[in-house]
């Protein structure tokens, strides 16, 4: 596996490989190839990418430099944009309109100067560098933020700006980041990433960060302690839910299904969405959610999140708040429009299950007891809800501990402490009907706040923000304690660093009151943070007490967020609360985008300027060891790679090793959660990581690891996926053999591109599907699957590009082709004409090589880049010719093909499934894959419309298949290959109905020396229940039998065709219904030499087309143009081997016409296939068609190529191919679903163009014949009589009772059609009434004048197009045609007549005549009338 150790070691040879390919290749235009006409179209062959030939120049491909490919959006297909120079690298990119930027390390693009930053414009196809002062050093990372117009780039350089730089498309200029630049340790940025919500940037890499000068950092994205919602804000997400489990809550009516009835569980749900964990109300019905806490409380809103659960959830809803019983107006974000709305009566709830809930808010802070929720409208069977909460107005916490239940999302609940002793007593309070608890303590007059009882407050606050902190009094005159109350100090410790406010509060306040005791900035630093607020008696206590006593009220400290997205400085108004925040961090900055700061983050960036999330890079400084272990080290740490998740979470991917914290043992990468560092399982990955991509639930890693940091896993070799809900690892399958180096996500498709060759099948394993530097990860059927393009390469980078252009490649490239398939494409007509190739949806591998015994036991083998050992991996894609002794000593063996390696592709069939209807691909050859967890080879059943395989049930084919044939259900399969189970070897038949082998009562065949060799199974034009196989070997069952026999299906009988022949076949074609045309290395029985031989069925005889000396070798490939016996093709090689040739007979004798054809090519298969456009005929081929020459072909005029087309005189590449190893791959051949093409349709203007030609020559008409009734009635009148029609006055042979005979008329049919919206050839209504005016006899005529085929022959009958083409219909106003079939037999021996068998099935397309039917050949697809009388 020379290649495979080192791909740089084979550049030289393959890049002058693909110099030879391409250096001529283009030169001629290729003939427009008709493929629709054929039905569908398969090419199958031994290789791995393949192009078709065009007009563009060549492309070449140089290792040394760093090249950009576009990959197509429709089907993966690769084409290149451009190089750089040299040494250079493409590292980064993003898509900005239509215009996809690039950066990386390079001083050139194609032709184009540009430093390190280039675009492409995918309209115009040109490239452009981005002014001339961009960064100066290494580009690794791009942002493109498209509302602001602005390219970020994040690499290593010092200019224009340190590490980061932006370029601004409108004023087509770069500056520095608002924030100057990141500096300290590798000084590198590494990522630009973007928050979930796209409103921050992420910036990772090697880097240090430090804040400080006074301010305070503030939340400035959604809250990351609380699952991620898009219908959250930064402020609404910050807000603690009020704990509810306490309360009074009903719902009404509720589901009768006991799993969704409990209205309980959706106050904080325990689970996902589901049962347990979901309410339903009962179905179709309204419902009303009342919750009661009978306490006194302060909210802000309601958090509801909608059920997705069997197509049912909310849409709109209602909320009365209670005591008051008031609908409240609600403020929320609607994700959908990004707009901030109002509602009242009917509030909508999104349905999407991507916006898990949606927060809405009172116009104001509300002092309630409960609300009441009405669920007015719903989809699906009724309304149902996953989460209900209560929304405070930004946190609190109660003296009474009772009161304190811990917050949904919350680590823990708020708490208190206190000193001294303390009492509960109970008072009304201001609303009716409810009571408020607070605790009380009595203290001596006079003694000091020191000596004194206290109490301590330690509220949970969820997210950094700008409070309010309130402390609540509850009036004297309810609690009938006014002489005891005093004045109380309250001292606030907001954290972060900064110094406590005091405050001293009376309490001698007769009403409820709330009293402001902070004003500023709360900055949780871990999710266990806790604001402390403390309260003692005052230094100076007031009044004078009751009886020598005061007392000390404690009730409840309320927070009341005021903002959570400040970005100046918010320091405490008050005087002697001054702050000193001062922080560093480490490879992490997150960035808002609308920030506006020019600090420069290179020396200290104002805290202001900080978010929750920077927590990250403080947390992993110090988890690191500091700043020294990040400066100092000999391989300094990094984060490569970001990734947020919906949920909130953060992923940090790279290098590095953390030993303290909450995260300590992480290694490569690490998850910030709940507002601090955890460890994934296993600690996380045992190597680098380089990228990371989200998609859904599951974070995909890609980067140089084996397995997990403790050994779990040995398939995670280099990329991994893991599932954020349920904490695992998994596997993509084995993983790559090398390193990854970027990650994106398309279409439920993660992209992957790197340094590697193999998709290993499973952990440990070696081998594996081949991709060289670039692979497809299908995520719905976790499997890998055809990248689209083919391609042999170190790659770099993989992202998502412009409308246009769905994702670009870059890297070190050696080769590349356009499509990518293991071994088979399908082709049709596209854009102008144009072919349109997709290919082969799954990845095939080399075969097995243990016998089939069942197909749950195989192994697939690895894509070696070697020469073949053992059982050979490689094969000779035209068949394996050459037998171990030849039937007659003196005839030449067949030639060896140059061996290509497996997988390959080499025959192929349709089939129609009776059952569905649906058309599929039959393909069969030298290749292994696993379906729906089976191991298969050699013969796959294709479904060209979902992408997916279907192996044959039971043993699987053990060898190499050459040939497929299917009739109705059955699928008769050729070749060199045993079945376990089945007598003999070459030849099976598999039932595909009932989907089992149809082995019995098969007799074998057998040779006396060598092995069976079937290279051709056909059915017989003579017979519908005949197939001739066709190949190397002696005998069929007990029936003597050499090269060629005939098989009756029905009673599965062999026979020999008259006296049979000698030798060996290689092909059989067929000249029309009576001749059989036979190819190879070939001896009629009377020993006359005859390498194309000829069999009449109509007398059984075999005779030799021309002389056997006319052609100098064995033929390996035969074709007859059209049935035409006067015009055959063959190919093969010279007798000796060491040339090859291609004859034509035009009737009397051979002539070469392929003397350009070299030394090194080998013809697997001649095939006339049709165009739509013309060359100029002669007398070899006519104009309308060419012949399609597959193999490996080298020609003097043209270079390398897997197909040709051959015009008679000229030969114009047509298709080029590779293996995966970069050598020139072989085409097998072209095979279609209609057999027997119809080269005499005619071409036609097309259909808009013929209705307007129709309307201005019938108005012409209807003009001419206005005039002719004035003149007629002129001398009509000027007679003084008037004429009667009468029907007998017509002759016979009048035309106007013929059917339409030129085209014309058929155009005034087709327009009469079109603008009356009646049949082309049907009765015409206006005539009809005109007629039935005159009476009986005038009627009968003209219903024979309307009669298109009235003719007495129908020799006058010429259609305007094929029926399944016309304007208008025969068979009924939906009906295109209908199945029939032969009653008798018919000659069809007339022009434009179709030959019929008696019990032949037919679709009929015109029966509007009474004589002739227009029908089909179901089975060939050949075109034609017959007889009416003779169809049933």
């Amino acid at each position: 596996m020379a290649c495979k150790s080192r791909r740089r070691s084979c550049s030289p040879l393959m890049t002058a490989f693909f110099l030879a390919i391409c250096a001529q290749v283009a030169l001629a235009s290729s003939p427009l190839v008709d493929f629709d006409l054929m039905g569908k179209v398969g090419l199958a062959g031994a290789f791995a990418g393949l192009d078709l030939v065009t007009n563009s120049s060549s492309v070449t491909f140089d290792p040394s430099t760093a090249s950009l490919l576009a990959r197509s959006s429709e089907d993966g297909s690769l084409s290149k944009v451009a190089s750089t120079n040299a040494g250079g690298s493409i590292l980064a990119g993003c898509a900005l309109g239509d215009v996809f930027y690039f950066a990386g390390s390079f001083s050139s693009v194609g032709s184009t100067s540009a430093s390190n930053v280039a675009s492409y414009s995918a309209s115009s196809g040109s490239l452009s560098a981005l002014g001339s002062n961009g960064p100066n050093g290494i580009v690794h990372a791009l942002y493109c933020d498209a509302s602001r117009k602005q390219i970020w780039a994040g690499g290593q350089f010092s200019s224009p700006g340190a590490s980061v730089a932006v370029w601004d498309t409108s004023s087509a200029s770069w500056s520095a980041a608002p924030f100057g630049g990141l500096t300290g340790a590798a000084a590198e940025v590494l990522s630009i990433t973007t928050n979930s919500s796209q409103s921050s940037l992420f910036f990772s890499g090697s880097f240090i960060t430090s804040f400080g000068n006074g301010s305070v950092p503030l939340n400035d994205t959604n809250n990351p302690n609380v699952p991620f919602s898009s219908g959250a804000t930064p402020f609404s997400s910050s807000l603690v839910p009020v704990p509810l489990n306490a309360s009074d809550v009903s719902a009404a009516p509720s589901s009768t299904d006991g799993q969704f009835s409990n209205v309980q569980n959706i106050l904080c749900p325990a689970g996902a969405d589901g049962a347990g964990n979901t309410w339903f109300a009962a179905d179709g019905n309204k419902a009303v959610i009342t919750v009661r806490t009978f306490t006194f409380l302060t909210a802000r809103g309601l958090r509801l999140g909608n059920t997705f659960l069997s197509g049912r959830g909310t849409t709109a809803f209602s909320v009365a708040t209670i005591p008051d019983n008031a609908v409240q107006q609600l403020q929320y974000f609607d994700p959908t429009t990004n707009q901030n709305k109002t509602c009242t009566d009917s509030c909508p709830l999104l349905t999407d299950p991507t916006v898990p809930y949606q927060d809405f808010l009172f116009n104001s802070d509300l002092d309630i007891t409960g609300f009441q929720l009405t669920l007015s409208e719903w989809e699906g069977a009724g309304p149902g809800l996953h989460l209900l909460q209560l929304l405070s107005s930004g946190a609190f916490a109660s003296a009474i501990n009772s009161q304190n239940g811990q917050s949904c999302f919350a680590p823990q609940a708020s708490s208190t402490q206190r000193t001294g002793n303390w009492q509960e007593k109970d008072a009304d309070t201001s609303i009716p009907g409810t009571t408020q608890a607070v605790l009380v303590s009595t203290v001596d007059v006079g003694t000091s706040a020191a000596a004194g009882p206290s109490f301590t407050w330690m509220p949970y606050v969820s997210a950094s923000g700008q409070y309010d902190v309130n402390l609540l009094v509850p009036g004297c005159t309810n609690f009938q304690d006014c002489p005891l109350r005093t004045s109380v100090k309250v001292v606030v410790f907001p954290g972060g660093g900064q110094q406590p406010w005091v405050t001293t509060v009376s309490q001698q306040n007769t009403e409820d009151k709330s009293t402001l005791i902070y004003r500023g900035p709360i900055v949780p630093t871990s999710p266990a943070f806790q604001t402390t607020i403390a309260l003692t008696l005052a230094d100076a206590p007031e009044g004078t007490g009751q009886n020598g006593k005061y007392e000390l009220v404690a009730d409840r400290v309320q927070f009341v967020l005021t903002s959570a997205n400040l970005t100046s400085s918010a320091n405490s108004t008050s005087t002697t609360n001054s702050t000193a925040v001062a922080e560093s961090g480490f490879g992490f900055l997150e960035w808002p985008l609308g920030a506006s700061s020019t600090s420069s983050a290179s020396t200290v960036l104002p805290t202001s300027a900080v978010t929750s999330l920077d927590n990250i890079g403080f947390d992993l400084l110090t988890a690191l060891g500091g700043a020294t272990s990040v400066t100092s080290s000999s391989s300094l740490p990094a984060i490569s790679a970001v990734a947020h998740h919906s949920s909130g979470a953060v992923f940090l991917g790279g290098q590095f090793t953390l030993s303290s914290g909450s995260a300590s043992g992480a290694s490569n990468i690490v998850v910030f959660k709940n507002g601090a560092l955890s460890t994934l399982p296993n600690n996380g990955l045992n190597g680098p990581v380089t990228s990371l991509v989200v998609s859904g639930d599951n974070i995909y890693v890609g980067g140089s690891f084996s397995d997990t940091a403790q050994s779990s896993n040995g398939a995670l070799k280099s990329i991994a996926a893991y599932s954020v809900s349920g904490n695992s690892w998994s596997a993509l399958e084995g993983g790559v053999d090398g390193a990854v180096s970027s990650l994106d996500t398309s279409d439920n498709q993660v992209l992957v591109a790197g340094n590697f060759t193999t998709l290993l099948s499973s952990a440990g394993s070696t081998e594996g599907q081949n991709a060289d530097g670039f692979a497809v990860w299908d995520i719905a059927s976790s499997s890998w699957v055809n990248s689209g393009g083919f391609l042999i390469g170190s790659m770099t980078f993989v992202g998502n590009g412009t409308s246009t252009t769905q994702q670009f490649v870059g890297g070190n490239v050696a080769a590349s082709l356009r499509f990518g398939a293991s071994g088979f494409v399908m082709v049709q007509n596209g854009d102008n004409g144009e072919p349109q190739v997709t290919p082969l949806g799954v990845q095939f591998d080399a075969p097995t090589t243990t016998s089939a015994a069942t197909t749950t036991a195989k192994t697939r083998r690895s894509h070696h880049r070697r020469a073949g050992a053992g059982w050979i991996p490689s094969i000779n894609v035209l068949s394996i010719f050459k037998r171990q002794t030849s039937a007659a000593s003196n005839l030449a063996p067949l030639p060896s093909a140059a061996p290509a390696p497996a997988p390959a592709v080499l025959a192929g069939a349709f089939w129609t499934n009776s059952s569905s209807g649906d058309q599929v691909v039959v393909i069969g050859g030298n290749f292994s894959y696993s379906a729906s967890g089976v191991q298969a080879q050699n013969v796959a059943i294709y479904d060209d419309k979902t992408k997916t395989v279907t192996p044959l049930k039971g043993n699987q084919p053990n060898g190499t298949v050459r040939s497929l044939l299917v009739k109705g259900d059955s699928l008769f399969i050729g070749g060199e290959f045993t079945v376990a189970g089945i007598e003999g070897s070459g030849f099976a038949i598999y039932d595909l109905a009932t989907q089992a082998w149809d082995s019995a009562g098969l007799q074998p065949l057998s040779a006396t020396s060598g092995s069976v060799t079937v290279r051709s199974i056909t059915a017989s034009p003579a017979s519908d229940d005949v197939v001739i196989v066709a190949g190397s070997f002696d005998q069929a069952g007990s029936s003597p039998c050499r090269a060629i026999c005939s098989f009756e299906t029905t009673n599965k009988q062999w026979s020999a065709l008259g006296n049979g022949i000698k030798g060996d076949v290689s092909t059989v074609v067929y000249a029309g219904s009576n001749a059989l045309i036979a190819a190879g290395s070939i001896m009629l029985a009377d020993s006359t030499p005859a390498n194309v031989a000829s069999y009449a069925f109509s007398n059984t005889t075999w005779s030799a087309v021309g002389s056997g000396s006319d052609l100098p070798g064995p033929v390996t490939a035969a074709e007859v143009n059209a049935g035409n016996m006067n015009s055959i093709f063959a190919a093969g090689r010279t007798t000796d081997g060491t040339s090859p040739f291609l004859f034509f007979w035009n009737g009397q004798s051979w002539s070469s016409v392929g003397g350009t054809l070299q030394g090194t090519t080998d013809v697997a298969q001649l095939t006339i296939v049709p165009l739509q456009n013309t060359h100029d005929g002669n007398s070899i081929i006519e104009s309308d068609r060419v012949l399609m020459v597959s193999g490996t072909l080298t020609d003097s005029s043209f270079g390398n190529a897997s197909a040709a087309l051959f015009d008679g005189s000229t030969f114009t590449p047509f298709v080029v191919s590779t293996t995966e190893s970069g050598t020139p791959g072989a085409l097998a051949g072209l095979f279609r679903s209609i057999q027997t093409i119809n080269f005499n349709r005619r071409h036609f203007l097309a259909t808009g163009v013929v209705i307007l030609i129709s309307i201005a020559i019938a108005a012409g008409i209807v003009f001419l014949l206005a005039l002719i009734e004035i003149l007629w009635t002129l001398f009509a009148r000027r007679d003084d009589k008037v004429n009667n029609f009468d029907a007998g006055d017509i002759d016979a042979d009048d035309d106007s009772t013929h059917r339409p005979s030129s085209l014309l008329e058929h155009i005034n049919a087709a327009t009469r059609s079109t603008i009356l919206g009646s049949s082309p050839f049907g009765p015409n209504t206006e005539k009809e009434a005109g007629y039935a005016a005159m009476g009986g006899a005038a009627a009968a005529g003209a219903a024979v004048h309307d009669d298109p085929f009235s003719g007495p022959d129908a020799s006058n009958y010429l259609r305007a197009e094929t029926p399944s083409d016309a304007l208008g219909g025969g068979m009924g106003p939906e009906e295109q045609s209908r199945p029939a079939y032969a009653r008798y037999s018919f000659h069809g021996d007339g022009e434009g007549e179709l030959p019929v068998k008696a019990g032949q099935e037919l679709e009929i397309l015109d029966d509007r005549d009474d004589a002739w039917w227009y029908a089909r050949d179901a089975r060939t697809g050949q075109e034609g009338v017959v007889p009416a009388s003779y169809v049933y």
